[in-house]
């Protein structure tokens, strides 16, 4: 990769790591903290601090604060469980996620129920998310605290399984402080966090994968370039009963194009054996371009 090249994919590293941090900040001062659901994380954990500070001196702690005052001392404990350039992006992003909050404050808020709040918190944080994965950072907080435990004290549990006890943890506090219902409803924004950002990272163009045994493979292989514009692979197999070996044809088409590659093959050799598969992402020609 020349040095053009490795300074865009930087910038738009940090662009979608920017892009990503201010996009959480917007779901939680927007949404969740509303709502008072917490979500897990130190930014859940700066929900509770800010409703509990009201009520006890009067006074709300920001979220922001209470966002960099957690996690400064995690990365004086991660700086060296880290590597040089994910601490750098990290406190950046962490720099950046409290500014952002900061400024989102002075958002008019949003209407919207309970529901409502959960689902399109869920929804805007699982797009920021995937762009801060994107974007090769994070916004410290539990995955860090995760990373400390793991290089420090339980290097025997992975570090998925303790970032998942971070933050079950705090969303159990969330639990203890706002009632069953609101946990209930942090749960839901989870979900659909989780669920739309395995939608963007692996893409929402899901195609299907054909395998084909056929003894007219051949025919069928010019017919799915001639009709359909695709190419096709063989693949050495040997049938274990009849111990006989020949070419089994595989296809990745779009949704689309399925009808037609079943069709034709139907036509060719209605004994064929077709397996369809689904792809959830395929980079190459055709389809979606590779990344830099």
């Amino acid at each position: 990769m020349t040095k053009k090249q490795t300074r865009k994919q930087l910038i738009r590293e940090y662009v979608m790591l920017i892009a990503g941090v201010y996009l959480m900040a917007f779901s939680l001062v927007a949404f969740w903290a509303p709502h008072h659901l917490v979500t897990g994380g130190v930014s859940g954990l700066a929900i509770v601090i800010q409703d509990y500070s009201m009520m006890w001196t009067g006074f709300a702690v920001p979220l922001w604060a209470s966002n960099l005052a957690l996690n400064i001392p995690l990365f004086l404990l991660g700086f060296r469980t880290m590597g040089r350039s994910f601490f750098f992006r990290s406190l950046v992003g962490m720099m950046l996620f409290s500014l952002a909050m900061h400024n989102l404050t002075f958002l008019p808020p949003i209407p919207s129920d309970m529901l409502l709040g959960a689902l399109f918190g869920g929804v805007f944080c699982g797009i920021a998310v995937a762009l801060i994965v994107r974007g090769m950072g994070s916004t410290g907080g539990t995955m860090l605290l995760a990373s400390v435990l793991h290089h420090r004290l339980l290097r025997h549990v992975s570090i998925a399984k303790l970032l998942f006890g971070c933050d079950a943890l705090i969303v159990l506090i969330g639990l203890v402080a706002f009632g069953p219902e609101r946990a209930m409803y942090a749960v839901i924004a989870i979900f659909a966090c989780t669920k739309v950002t395995d939608a963007v990272l692996e893409g929402f163009s899901f195609a299907k994968a054909a395998y084909i045994i056929s003894d007219q493979a051949e025919e069928i292989s010019t017919e799915i370039f001639k009709q359909l514009d695709r190419g096709a692979t063989e693949i050495q197999a040997r049938g274990m009963y009849t111990k006989e070996r020949r070419g089994m044809l595989m296809c990745v088409v779009s949704g689309r194009e399925l009808v037609r590659l079943k069709q034709l093959v139907s036509e060719i050799d209605p004994k064929a054996f077709v397996i369809v598969a689904d792809v959830k992402e395929v980079l190459g020609e055709g389809f979606t371009a590779h990344s830099m």
